[in-house]
């Protein structure tokens, strides 16, 4: 009974993990989403788009869209030009009508899980990669 119940214990941390995992790389496949189509818009307007990022209220957006709220649990990390700063903890990363950016990495972190996605500042490629666990 004891190994039972130790391996019913094993599988649901395991379990668990899985599933903070799995939320933090749908949440990155999202945030790039969002970010190529902020990108889209600057190209197809020919007018230059943020994608804007809010680290306090663990919120991300697309211009004309509203705020997409974080996964409890799951952090968000900005690092984008300091002119693109408006707050300590905010910021955007802008696209231009050629496709090309201010460039800028998010980071999205949870339970030791990373994903960065890092946006060129030439060519406004974006692009997503996971880090090694903590």
């Amino acid at each position: 009974m004891v190994m039972v119940a130790l391996m019913f214990t094993v599988a649901g941390v395991s379990m668990s993990r899985s599933l903070t995992g799995a939320e933090v790389r749908n949440a990155a496949r999202d945030m790039t989403a969002g970010l190529r189509q902020t990108r889209g818009l600057a190209i197809t307007q020919r007018q230059q788009q943020v994608f804007l990022v809010n680290a306090d209220a663990r919120t991300w957006q697309v211009p004309g869209r509203d705020p997409v709220s974080l996964p409890d649990g799951l952090e968000i990390t900005l690092t984008t030009a300091r002119s693109e700063l408006t707050g300590n903890n905010a910021g955007g990363i802008r696209f231009y009508p050629d496709g090309a950016s201010t460039g800028g990495r998010v980071v999205l972190s949870a339970d030791g899980r990373e994903w960065h996605i890092t946006v060129g500042w030439l060519t406004g490629e974006i692009s997503r990669d996971r880090e090694a666990e903590r």
